[in-house]
């Protein structure tokens, strides 16, 4: 029933790229109630002199079963290679909803268990779209905080939900903890690759306006990173007005709109931000000793 109501309450739309037909709604199907969601297929039409024919898996799971059939999972994991998880959180596209998009190659459908996992933090899936372009599928969620339908703000909500999805994707796709930080930790096969801390840091501040200046952060992952970077950013009055976080399987790339008192930073504090938030980034590896 949880997964039926997840499932009916957002409106999910099918969109095959390049294609001339309109996108394909999940409302237009009917799945009778007595019988739980485990898996829906949807073949989007193609124009009649087209033979290709592309078929979007939209999965979910019911009671803990795993969103992918045991055979379609075998296969998976049989296959050597895996693709690049990303997790991309958007605060600027949309003025009234966070935008959250997941991809995993071709292994992702609908989502529907991370969907649940969404609205038990308190957010609200206004609609979602799944786009299918170069063997990539990408899953979109437009969310609110649901006590005040405005998009999400906090930023520890914000590292929660991205380390929700994130759990999510090594729960359903254990194949995924090879290219994730957090499959070191609670993945079945941690990353082969390791990140240098100090070759993978780059941060950089532009100007973006009068007002506001972009501050750019590239650094290898790890849970709680967002929170650390903006609690950096606060203790030396920089101001946070928006931000987009990324996360590429070890690496996360994110964007944050910054300014200091409503105007935007002068060179003088864009080094000080810089120097401090390399500072901490470089912490994890530095020997405590020998300071």
């Amino acid at each position: 029933m949880a997964m039926a109501n997840a499932f009916s309450s957002s409106s999910f739309t099918v969109i095959r790229s390049k294609a001339s037909e309109s996108p394909v709604s999940l409302s237009s199907f009917c799945v009778p109630a007595s019988k739980p969601i485990s898996h829906l297929s949807v073949t989007p039409r193609f124009n009649s002199n087209s033979s290709q024919k592309k078929t979007v898996p939209m999965c979910a799971s019911v009671d803990g079963v795993d969103s992918v059939g045991s055979m379609s999972l075998k296969s998976e994991l049989e296959n050597d290679y895996v693709p690049m998880p990303i997790v991309l959180i958007d605060q600027d596209s949309d003025p009234d909803a966070t935008i959250v998009q997941v991809s995993f190659g071709d292994r992702l459908g609908a989502l529907i268990d991370t969907m649940k996992a969404l609205k038990d933090l308190g957010l609200d899936v206004l609609k979602g779209t799944v786009t299918t372009e170069n063997s990539v599928t990408q899953t979109k969620f437009f969310i609110t905080r649901r006590s005040a339908g405005r998009k999400v703000e906090d930023p520890d909500l914000l590292e929660r939900i991205r380390l929700t999805i994130i759990n999510n994707l090594l729960k359903y796709h254990p194949e995924s903890s090879e290219r994730l930080a957090m499959g070191e930790a609670f993945g079945i096969k941690p990353p082969e690759q390791k990140i240098d801390v100090d070759i993978a840091t780059h941060i950089h501040v532009k100007e973006d306006g009068p007002r506001r200046s972009m501050l750019y952060i590239e650094t290898a992952d790890r849970p709680g990173l967002l929170l650390e970077m903006i609690k950096i950013m606060s203790d030396i009055n920089v101001y946070v007005e928006s931000a987009e976080i990324d996360t590429e399987g070890l690496v996360a790339k994110d964007k944050f709109h910054v300014s200091y008192r409503g105007a935007a930073l002068n060179s003088s504090l864009s080094q000080v931000l810089v120097n401090c938030l390399r500072y901490y980034l470089r912490r994890p590896e530095t020997d405590e000793d020998s300071y």
